[in-house]
């Protein structure tokens, strides 16, 4: 990526490495719901309910949680496809279009997304090469410029110029699709790549080609991933932190060692255990969750897991859990009353509230 043209390459890095890339504060959506035309009140699916949290230069933040968490609202809402009901969000120590400072248009060319769906992300009537010269025509990049870049970035995500450049969508693989839509990503030169999904749709021997590349590229070009997932093993390979959403909440957050060999919340410790083992003597006899996630229209009061909780007691309806460090270090956050010794919980242990 270093034969890249100077019009190409990413606006420098205005904080250093101390400062985070992506700073996101107490981001809401609700989506207003038809009711009965008689209904004086209306209702709302709390899509993403008061997320906080920010992604590290240089690092992958992974995103996991049951269909329906929130996920890829929260994605959508900081590539700015969909307006935030409220919060803040910041960019490399400055605000993003009416948070103030960054432009849209400025923000947007940092920052690209990678979609579940190769096919659908693509458009049918332009060919690969077109599709990835596309994006800097638009930003002002020459045809000759673009046409070189776009040599280069299908090169370097293994596909030959020559003989996939002049190829149309449905002539290519989902995995050869999806790489063309990585280097369609990478075509602006972007500091934040949101991968949705990105690998879920293909099967295990491209999966791992293509999460080799992810990894290659973020060293290469510099790159900060935002990587959101039902695959927790995927998450494990390539995240360096992970955020645990239930029901547009986080509910634990950490180093992604952390979190996985040390679980300190009830629901992220029944999605660890749900993960298949290829131990036969570790075979899983019983469902580690049972029931359904609540109504997203109207949430339970105090902690929305408790109704799936083992260890429910009354302060979890009474109350919502605070996030509390445990630790010292302050980097492995969780939500549960059992975390914090004062909440009133019979298991309780000790946590430092933030």
């Amino acid at each position: 990526m270093k034969n890249l043209t100077p019009s190409a390459l990413p606006v420098p890095d205005r904080g250093g490495p101390a400062q985070p890339l992506l700073l996101v504060r107490d981001l809401k959506k609700h989506f207003a719901v038809r009711g009965h035309p008689l209904e004086r009140q209306r209702k709302f699916v709390h899509a993403v309910d008061g997320v906080s949290f920010s992604v590290a230069k240089g690092k992958t933040l992974g995103i996991v949680g049951e269909s329906g968490c929130g996920k890829s609202t929260t994605a959508r809402l900081i590539a700015r496809l969909m307006a935030p009901d409220s919060g803040s969000m910041i960019f490399d120590g400055q605000g993003v279009a009416e948070f103030g400072g960054l432009e849209l248009k400025e923000f947007r060319r940092s920052l690209q997304m990678v979609f579940q769906d190769s096919f659908a992300s693509l458009n049918p009537r332009l060919t690969i090469a077109e599709t990835v010269a596309y994006g800097p025509r638009i930003h002002g990049l020459s045809k000759a410029a673009a046409t070189l870049l776009t040599r280069d970035l299908l090169a370097r995500v293994g596909l030959e110029p020559g003989q996939f450049g002049a190829r149309y969508p449905h002539e290519l693989s989902g995995g050869q699709r999806q790489r063309v839509n990585i280097a369609r990503a990478l075509a602006l030169s972007p500091r934040l790549v949101i991968l949705d999904e990105a690998v879920a749709a293909l099967d295990k021997s491209v999966q791992a080609q293509v999460l080799n590349l992810l990894q290659e590229l973020k060293s290469e070009c510099q790159l900060t991933y935002l990587f959101i997932s039902h695959d927790l093993h995927v998450v494990h390979y390539l995240s360096d932190q992970v955020i645990v959403m239930y029901l547009g909440q986080i509910v634990e957050s950490g180093p992604v060692e952390d979190i996985y060999q040390r679980p300190a919340h009830p629901y992220t410790r029944a999605l660890l255990a749900a993960v298949p083992s290829m131990d036969p003597s570790r075979r899983t006899q019983a469902s580690p969750l049972s029931g359904d996630p609540p109504n997203p229209i109207n949430p339970p009061d105090g902690c929305r897991f408790r109704d799936r909780c083992p260890h429910a007691q009354p302060v979890c309806a009474a109350r919502a859990p605070a996030l509390m460090a445990l630790g010292p270090a302050f980097e492995h956050q969780v939500a549960c009353h059992m975390s914090d010794r004062l909440s009133g919980h019979r298991d309780a242990t000790q946590g430092l509230v933030l």
